[in-house]
């Protein structure tokens, strides 16, 4: 089986002592390629220089660059990193622009002040993703209404992945609309995330992918403690295929065949 966790921080510091052990058994257990998802602009370093560390070792996934500002950090971003951006997507084999969109789960980031700033960078870097015929990978948290919008105003047509989805039913059929594949997480591990199954229902496999979102969304199974957060790995991507493969009632081989063609899909590869 060839598995695709089109969603990784496996450049953060969190990794910085096990990471090449790590990579060997991602790749032991199926996992064929990664994405390296960029977020604040002081680690698009970090980002490239993991992913040539991984190049350089064998039997490890092959790696993928996607640098980005994440909305999340809105109060970091500066206007020039919009031009540190550009040049990393001149210099480097970028395969997306991510992860970028709106977050409105803070209060703070609901204020009209924050909010306007994060639909500015969202825009700009939209822009940046058509200047440079890129697709998207979207954080979209407590604001899918207003990202639909400004991804309709845009007229955005180049795609890409809506990860770590968190809306309902209509959100993911308008995404679907503009070209998205839906991210799925070890969320879905969780019995009680019922509103992620629903969508799944609905949807199909034909237009999921899967992530770890690692060192973060660790699945239920993979946690060691109720108190303290159990670092996720690319090693756990088979879970999240094995709880979608239950819940769509489909053979493991079959579904990740499917998932594997829509992250190909989505990435343009």
């Amino acid at each position: 089986m060839q598995l695709f966790d089109t969603h990784t921080h496996f450049d953060v510091a969190d990794f910085d002592h096990d990471r090449q052990q790590l990579a060997v058994q991602a790749k032991r257990v199926g996992v064929e390629a990664l994405v390296l998802i960029g977020f604040l602009q002081s680690r698009f370093d970090d980002l490239i220089q993991t992913q040539q560390q991984l190049q350089s070792w064998e039997h490890v996934p092959q790696s993928y660059l996607a640098p980005g500002l994440h909305p999340f950090y809105i109060e970091q971003h500066q206007p020039e990193h919009l031009q540190c951006l550009e040049q990393v997507l001149q210099q480097h084999a970028c395969v997306a622009i991510g992860e970028i969109g709106l977050d409105t789960f803070l209060k703070q980031h609901k204020q009209p002040e924050l909010f306007a700033r994060q639909q500015h960078y969202f825009n700009e870097q939209l822009e940046l993703a058509r200047q440079y015929q890129k697709p998207v990978l979207l954080h979209i948290r407590k604001a899918h209404a207003e990202t639909l919008a400004i991804l309709k105003a845009q007229k955005f047509k180049l795609g890409g992945i809506a990860h770590a989805f968190s809306g309902g039913v209509e959100e993911a059929k308008a995404l679907i609309k503009l070209g998205f594949k839906i991210g799925i997480t070890g969320q879905i591990t969780n019995p009680n995330a019922k509103k992620l199954h629903q969508v799944v229902h609905a949807i199909g496999a034909e237009h999921l992918v899967i992530e770890t979102d690692c060192p973060d969304m660790t699945p239920l199974c993979c946690q060691t403690s109720t108190e303290h957060r159990t670092r996720n790995t690319p090693v756990n991507l088979p879970y999240v295929l094995d709880s979608l493969a239950q819940l769509l009632e489909l053979p493991e081989t079959q579904l990740a065949r499917q998932l594997w063609h829509n992250s190909c899909a989505a990435l343009q590869l």
